[in-house]
């Protein structure tokens, strides 16, 4: 699913988690994504929640911090496609062609490496 590039990452989360049913076992995300909400509908789905507590909750939430040390191979895909300039940048006004760039450096980026 690909979102305008102005929208807040948070606002597509549920749409992905409820589209993904059935695929994951555990949801690894950062802070940004510690809401009751997304929590409640990753464990709707019988997952793991991966997700650390923000400074602003009271009791904070437990987490499998070994688990949380492999979100940063994603972080390190999205640093290396952001090395495409058009990616990272977004130049693309149609969000099929946004797709098909990103599809397009992540296959060129996994085949050099």
């Amino acid at each position: 699913m690909v979102s305008a590039g102005n929208i807040n990452d948070m606002t597509m989360a549920g749409a992905l988690i409820e589209k993904a049913a059935g695929r994951f076992d555990r949801l690894i995300a950062d802070r940004g994504y510690d809401t009751n909400a997304i929590r409640a509908a990753i464990a709707a789905q019988g997952a793991q929640v991966v997700i650390p507590s923000t400074a602003s909750r009271r009791a904070p939430i437990p987490y499998d911090r070994h688990a949380y040390k492999a979100r940063n191979l994603v972080e390190r895909l999205w640093c290396r496609l952001k090395d495409w300039r058009r990616i990272a940048t977004r130049y693309d006004k149609l969000a099929r062609n946004f797709l098909a760039t990103a599809l397009i450096a992540a296959a060129i980026t996994y085949w050099c490496n």
